[in-house]
This record gives structure tokens, C-alpha cells and sequence, in this order.
């Protein structure tokens, strides 16, 4: 016995866990954004000139700073941020449903694919910022405007990211639905559908996002409220602070209602989470 005791001595030791890295997830985020904090904060200090970018009137973090924190104490601030939250859940909302039920037309039946992509494909590469003129003479008020403009914005990625999802669903699903008797309307519902969620999430994360980035565009039309108004008013009076706060709050909006999004379809679609 007191011959084994010193040979299982190492294994023992090897068997124990490593100890934990002190750096949570979290911890590393924070770290990252507040490189790229210093990194601003130096360029802007030494008005760093690369030839082809400059610094030099750019405005520096604390400028941003007291620039948020005056819009945040301003009576604007909510009807800025609601009229944005308006127009981009109104055009998002409208982008899901339309180009949801389109992918999975056009990803599932071959006559729907071969007459309703052909102009969606043409419409697909044309700028948001190029719908603005024919917008306008579309619709009667600017409201209607700015919506369709992040509607543009969104439909195309929710479009796309379904119909991949409908394409690459495994045959051998529907195969086996059809085996059981499943078809039509349910086929859809309980096979194509749910096989497909996970692309549909990811073009409505996308979606999301490319909402907000067409939000500027939108708010260019006309109007007095918004955070892509704001902005863009910024620039128009030379308030450069106030244009990285509008950008920067257009970013956080952007990147939590896509992180919302990304949420519910995992909680939606559990049977991901145990793939990974």
C-alpha cells in the first residue's frame, strides 16, 4: 500500500481544477471600452494627424461627457428619444412581419421565389438615403416618411436571413412530417418555421440595427424631434460635442434592442441553447 500512495499522489494533484482567472466576461468589456476611452482621450490631446484623419477638432471625452449630461437634464431629451423609439418600432415592426412571412413564401415555393425576388433583388442594393426624394412625394406627411425609411432599413436583412433559414431547414424534418401527415398551413408552423428561427432572430437582430443606422437618414426628411434630428442638428450648428453624444446614444439604443432581440429568441428557441 505505502508503495501506491506515492504514485497516485501526482494524479491527485493533476485532478484538481485551475484556478479561475480573476477577468470575468463583464470585467473584459469594461476593460475594452475604456481602452478605446483612453485611445480617443490621446489623439484628441495631441491632435494626433495621420494624413489621411485628424483629430485635431475632434471633441475629447469630457466635452462628450458635459455635453450628455446637459441633454439629459434638457426637457428634449424624451421627446427625442420616444420619437425615435416611435418611428423605429413602427418600421421594424412592419419590416418583421412583412419580410418574415415573404422568406418564408420565397424560401419555400418555387413560384414565390421566382416572381417576388427578382425586384426585391433589384430594390435590395439601393441606399436608404436614395429612397428620401421618392418618400417624400409618396407619402403625405413626414412621419409616414421617416418610417418607411427605417422599414427600408430593416426588411431586407429579416428578408434574406429567413429565406436562408427556409433553404437550409433538414430535409429529413420535413420528410419525416410529411410521413406523418403533417402539410400545408402546419408544415410551416411546426417544421419550416421553427427550423428556420434561428436564421429569422439573427436577420431581426440585424434588422434592429440597421434600423437605427437608417435613423439619421429618416430624421433628415423633416421634423423636430429625434435623436437622428438631433444630431444631424449638431452638426448644422457646429456642436460637434453633441454630435458623438447623438451618435453614442443611437449605438446603445441600437446595441440593446438587438441584445433584446437576441434574448427573447433564445429563450424562445431553447433547444439552441443545448447545442451549445
Amino acid at each position: 500500500m505505502s508503495a501506491v500512495l506515492p504514485a497516485t499522489a501526482p494524479l491527485q494533484r493533476a485532478a484538481r481544477p485551475a484556478p479561475r482567472l480573476p477577468l470575468t466576461r463583464l470585467s473584459l468589456q469594461l476593460l475594452s471600452l475604456l481602452a478605446c476611452l483612453a485611445l480617443w482621450q490621446l489623439a484628441c490631446a495631441y491632435r494626433l494627424n495621420l494624413g489621411f484623419i485628424t483629430f485635431a477638432n475632434t471633441p475629447r471625452p469630457a466635452e462628450v461627457l458635459e455635453a450628455a449630461l446637459q441633454l439629459a437634464q434638457s426637457p428634449k431629451l424624451w421627446p427625442h428619444l420616444s420619437s425615435s423609439l416611435l418611428r423605429v418600432g413602427a418600421g421594424f415592426s412592419l419590416a418583421a412581419a412583412i419580410g418574415v412571412t415573404l422568406g418564408l413564401l420565397i424560401g419555400r415555393l418555387r413560384p414565390a421565389r421566382l416572381s417576388l425576388l427578382p425586384p426585391l433583388e433589384v430594390l435590395r442594393p439601393i441606399p436608404a438615403v436614395a429612397w428620401i426624394p421618392l418618400s417624400i412625394l409618396m407619402f403625405p406627411s413626414s412621419e409616414g416618411s421617416m418610417i418607411y425609411i427605417t422599414f427600408v432599413g430593416a426588411l431586407f436583412p429579416i428578408l434574406l436571413n429567413t429565406i436562408h433559414g427556409v433553404q437550409h431547414v433538414d430535409t429529413r424534418l420535413i420528410a419525416s412530417a410529411k410521413g406523418l401527415g403533417t402539410k400545408g398551413l402546419r408544415l410551416f408552423t411546426e417544421v419550416i418555421a421553427p427550423g428556420a428561427a434561428p436564421s429569422i432572430v439573427t436577420g431581426l437582430s440585424i434588422g434592429m440595427g440597421t434600423c437605427w443606422f437608417c435613423l439619421v437618414t429618416a430624421e433628415m426628411i423633416a421634423g423636430q424631434y429625434g435623436i437622428g434630428y438631433y444630431t444631424w442638428e449638431s452638426y448644422t450648428v457646429q456642436a460637434y460635442p453633441n454630435i458623438v453624444v447623438g451618435m453614442l446614444v443611437i449605438g446603445a439604443l441600437g446595441m440593446g434592442s438587438s441584445a433584446l432581440i437576441t434574448w427573447a429568441g433564445e429563450r424562445l428557441m431553447p433547444w439552441q441553447g443545448a447545442k451549445r
